[in-house]
């Protein structure tokens, strides 16, 4: 079966590195900025000429409150008046972009992320969606897979009726965890009740997914608070569990200065804390569909991977990674077709180039074929667990063991540990595998040599 796990502490030891999640490939990391908006402009005409479909992604950066553990592009402010600004030049990009795209590209996916989404007010989050059905063609049958992050705190029964209303029918709920002290090391007090207040709301105005975030790692959690919590949480009977690493790295993010580093629970604690949550949520009937993320088994994401069909975007796992991704907002990163295109991060610039009706486009980089191929086998592996060499030798053209030569000799030794069945035709990733996908996908990553792996999360 797909979702079968075997925990091996030793394999963990030994190939627990950091490394790249792989919601691209090649990862941000290799954006560079000699990427310009008439790059992206060319690339959505090509998009047009196709008629491929859409995903949208709006970043809205605001947040009234700090969690000290956020690596997310924000802005703090208790100034509910800071978003008229900010909206007035994302829908001056909204309306620069859509001049490149045809009336044959729906948009399949449309997700709202941050910072916090609910910052806005009922009246601009209506104004906001206008803005985009007039630009683009959403879709009315909500048949879309149209999503948006909650926090609970800044969300009540109207609220979530005013965004099923506006169409949005997936919602992602930050949770994180829900022990007091935990919270109170964090600076976010979350009550259960104003969970499940949002819960309730999204069940009774049939929102089709509801998903849960949890961070395992946090400063004053021990394996048996953080059991609690899943254990809870489970209760609440998501449809959809994201349950990611805590990345501690202070240098990079200055909020996660405000932890005091002995609170982090220890590496062995760490480890102890996803292990009994693996081991919760298969027990609950969960699926592990990888990379920190589990759902039940009538999910579209699991019925997805069985049908062979996941795929894998900057938006995480998805069903609609065949579109074309319009990212909107500061620091947005779109996908469109061999282009990957960045926003600049910088608030008071992204609204400049707006309000001078010049796109935000700062940095990105072309696709070219190696990056193609490697794509190719990550997102397989990624998603599926398996990767037939036949396939891929057919769609680009090459001699598998030549072209990933240098892969073969640490591909073997995998195997010799139990992590890969490896044929002299395939690759499948055994249950001691799973947990440790990034590191076999690794493997195949051109750019580990140039990149600093202190950029990113270790595995577990």
């Amino acid at each position: 079966m797909l979702s079968s796990i075997r925990w091996d502490a030793d394999l963990i030891r030994r190939y627990d590195h950091a490394g790249p999640r792989y919601t691209s490939y090649p990862t941000a990391v290799q954006f560079h900025d000699g990427v310009l908006p008439t790059d992206l402009l060319h690339a959505l005409d090509h998009s047009r000429q196709q008629q491929r479909g859409l995903s949208l992604y709006v970043h809205i950066p605001f947040c009234a409150n700090i969690c000290y553990y956020c690596a997310c592009n924000k802005v703090i402010t208790k100034d509910r008046s800071r978003a008229r600004e900010y909206l007035a030049a994302l829908q001056r990009e909204i309306e620069l972009v859509s001049r490149h795209t045809g009336p044959d590209q729906q948009v399949e996916q449309l997700h709202f992320g941050g910072g916090t989404p609910t910052f806005l007010s009922h009246a601009e989050l209506r104004e906001l969606m206008a803005c985009l059905r007039k630009h683009f063609v959403l879709r009315d049958d909500d048949g879309g897979d149209y999503s948006i992050e909650i926090d609970p705190r800044e969300a009540d029964w109207a609220t979530m009726g005013l965004l099923r209303e506006l169409g949005f029918n997936r919602v992602s709920f930050g949770v994180q965890d829900l022990d007091p002290e935990v919270q109170r090391a964090v600076n976010r007090l979350q009550s259960p009740e104003q969970t499940q207040t949002v819960m309730d709301a999204a069940r009774t105005l049939a929102y089709r997914s509801i998903n849960i975030d949890l961070i395992y790692g946090l400063p004053k959690q021990t394996p048996e608070s953080f059991a609690r919590t899943v254990e809870a949480i489970i209760a609440l009977k998501p449809d959809r569990l994201s349950v990611f690493n805590y990345a501690h790295l202070p240098e990079r993010f200055l909020p996660q200065r405000r932890i005091d580093s002995a609170d982090l629970p220890a590496p062995a604690d760490k480890l102890r804390m996803f292990e009994n949550s693996v081991q919760q949520l298969l027990a609950a009937g969960y699926r592990y569909i990888g990379m920190d993320h589990f759902a039940l088994p009538d999910d579209s994401l699991s019925i997805a991977q069985d049908n062979g069909e996941l795929q894998r975007n900057f938006q995480g796992y998805t069903t609609h990674g065949h579109c074309d991704l319009i990212g909107l907002g500061v620091s947005a990163i779109s996908q469109v077709g061999d282009l990957y295109s960045q926003n600049c991060s910088d608030l008071k610039q992204y609204q400049q180039a707006l309000q001078a009706d010049k796109l935000a486009t700062r940095r990105g980089l072309v696709c070219h074929t190696d990056d193609h191929i490697r794509r190719a086998v990550i997102a397989q592996l990624i998603c599926h667990c398996k990767l037939s060499f036949a396939t891929v030798e057919q769609r680009f053209g090459i001699d598998f063991h030549e072209y990933f030569a240098d892969c073969l000799p640490m591909l073997e030794q995998m195997a010799r540990d139990g992590l890969i069945l490896l044929t002299p035709r395939s690759i499948r990733v055994q249950p001691a595998g799973r947990l440790l996908i990034r590191s076999i996908c690794m493997l195949f990553d051109a750019y580990q040599g140039d990149q600093s792996t202190q950029r990113f999360s270790r595995i577990i």
